[in-house]
């Protein structure tokens, strides 16, 4: 005797009789089927809406198809996102359609952002990468130099069509402004220039916080920029705020504000005149600008110099006699013990030192900041003696 063939449409039709005949549950039912009670919804309205012909199989084909509209809806949708004042995305697109040309012939949102992204309206974005976070919770002072803040107050554009980057650095625990420099860009000399002349005035804080931007941070190892491992080397740490989280640098944020509603609207003619104009506000803001948290003093009542003077010349790495030193060469490796290790060309000539915590486990550090470690087992290369560096969040040993 031959077997009974099963057809999917019989099994639907089945399904509907002994629904109508209502001699069972739903969920009796399914299970006899073996299909989910979601199935058999669906199979019951379609009957209700269709009849039979609902219970045919139907197509997956996507509703709307960027390539199934016709051309004059295209050129509509290319229309509406080039003749907007900023460029609207698919969801914007799409509402504006709507009022057009109502629900039912408007076209999705990934429709709409196939279209324009066929068009060339959309460019795609170029992966960052990310800066390590620096070791968590940040710790704040109640004394003058146990931290200071820096950042770059924005642009302002002057008069002269110029854009300018104010680099200012202030004291934590006293809201003291050591520095407001206008500058033209945001590169590490003439930040590092502005740090000499603060370090000769001020002398050195135990540690200095930043965003994650350039110059105070790179992708490289454990995000250290070249003005960090300058600041390293004079024994001063650097620290980082989380990405996303200004408020990490609260104080230096509301200083900010306090700034640009001092310059007001009307721009500076040009650079010098800006930096006069800044001048000025450093001098009230420092010696006449009561502070509520100062108890209604200024700053400069709260503020004294730091008792670490800027030496002449970079102090030499030291570390504890235990302690395995060794230093960087001009390709960024270090050769220690047949092995090859790769420190980065930020530490070009640094000394570094590495202590062993666990067997074969290195912890390496940059004077007392720790900027990474490795495992001897974990050996790769050509030769099987290349090790890269483990990046680590910073601490303090």
């Amino acid at each position: 005797m031959p077997w009974k063939e099963c057809v999917p449409m019989d099994e639907k039709l089945l399904f509907i009789a002994d629904y109508l005949r209502a001699n069972t549950s739903l969920t009796e039912l399914c299970l006899r089927y073996g299909i989910s009670r979601k199935t058999g919804y669906k199979w019951i309205d379609r009957y209700r809406r269709q009849g039979i012909d609902g219970l045919q199989d139907q197509s997956r084909r996507p509703k709307h198809n960027c390539f199934a509209l016709s051309y004059a809806q295209r050129q509509a949708i290319v229309k509406l996102r080039t003749s907007q004042p900023g460029p609207l995305g698919p969801k914007k697109l799409q509402a504006l359609l709507k009022q057009q040309w109502g629900e039912e012939q408007t076209p999705s949102k990934t429709t709409i952002y196939n279209v324009i992204k066929a068009e060339g309206l959309i460019k795609g974005q170029r992966r960052r990468r990310r800066v390590h976070p620096t070791e968590q919770p940040l710790r704040n002072s109640s004394q003058p130099n146990g931290l200071w803040s820096v950042d770059y107050k924005g642009q302002f554009k002057t008069a002269d069509g110029c854009w300018c980057y104010p680099l200012t650095i202030m004291d934590h625990a006293s809201r003291y402004l050591l520095a407001i420099d206008v500058y033209n860009s945001t590169n590490f000399k003439e930040a590092r220039k502005s740090f000499e002349r603060v370090f000769r005035e001020y002398g050195l804080p135990d540690r200095i916080r930043s965003d994650n931007g350039a110059p105070f941070a790179s992708t490289g190892v454990a995000g250290l920029s070249r003005l960090a491992v300058w600041w390293i080397r004079l024994g001063i740490r650097p620290e980082r705020i989380e990405r996303g989280k200004p408020q990490q640098n609260g104080r230096h944020e509301r200083m900010h504000r306090t700034l640009k509603q001092a310059l007001g609207k009307e721009p500076a003619a040009n650079a010098h005149e800006l930096q006069i104009q800044i001048d000025a506000f450093r001098q009230h803001y420092n010696t006449q600008r009561p502070h509520e948290s100062l108890g209604q003093q200024p700053p400069q009542q709260n503020y004294y110099p730091s008792s670490k003077a800027f030496p002449s010349t970079l102090p030499v790495a030291s570390y504890p006699p235990h302690w395995e030193t060794t230093t960087v060469s001009s390709n960024g490796l270090t050769y220690w013990r047949g092995l090859r290790i790769y420190i980065g060309y930020l530490l070009v000539g640094q000394i570094i030192g590495m202590h062993e915590v666990a067997a074969g486990q290195w912890e390496v550090y940059l004077n007392e900041t720790r900027i990474g470690g490795f495992n001897e087992d974990e050996k790769g290369g050509p030769l099987n003696d290349y090790i890269s560096l483990k990046v680590l969040p910073m601490s303090v040993n």
